[in-house]
């Protein structure tokens, strides 16, 4: 005949509690097999911070975009200059030199 006290001996005396069992077995769910397990949901997180600080910078850059599309529409000088920087117009008597800067 079996002697099950013998082999009951070897499992340490916290995992012989009854509530101890079902506690891991949800946790390892939890962890890993659920829809919504932690794993995901860290990602979910690094995510959302990402998409948080892309948020900011392109609210930053609207901002900025704002305050020259309304230098632009207002000030005939900045639209000059815009003009003459951005897309190499010039006046009728002008000759326009481009220097490119060589990298070191």
């Amino acid at each position: 005949m079996l002697d099950f006290k013998k082999y009951t001996d070897r499992i340490p005396s916290f995992l012989k509690n009854k509530y101890i069992i079902p506690l891991i077995i949800l946790l390892i769910w939890v962890t890993f097999f659920d829809s919504n397990n932690f794993i995901k949901q860290y990602q979910l997180r690094q995510e959302l911070e990402s998409l948080n600080q892309k948020k900011s910078f392109y609210k930053s850059e609207i901002k900025k975009d704002s305050t020259s599309l309304h230098d632009l529409s207002n000030n005939s000088e900045t639209r000059e200059k815009f003009a003459r920087e951005q897309y190499l117009m010039k006046k009728e008597n002008e000759d326009v030199i481009i220097i490119i800067e060589a990298d070191e």
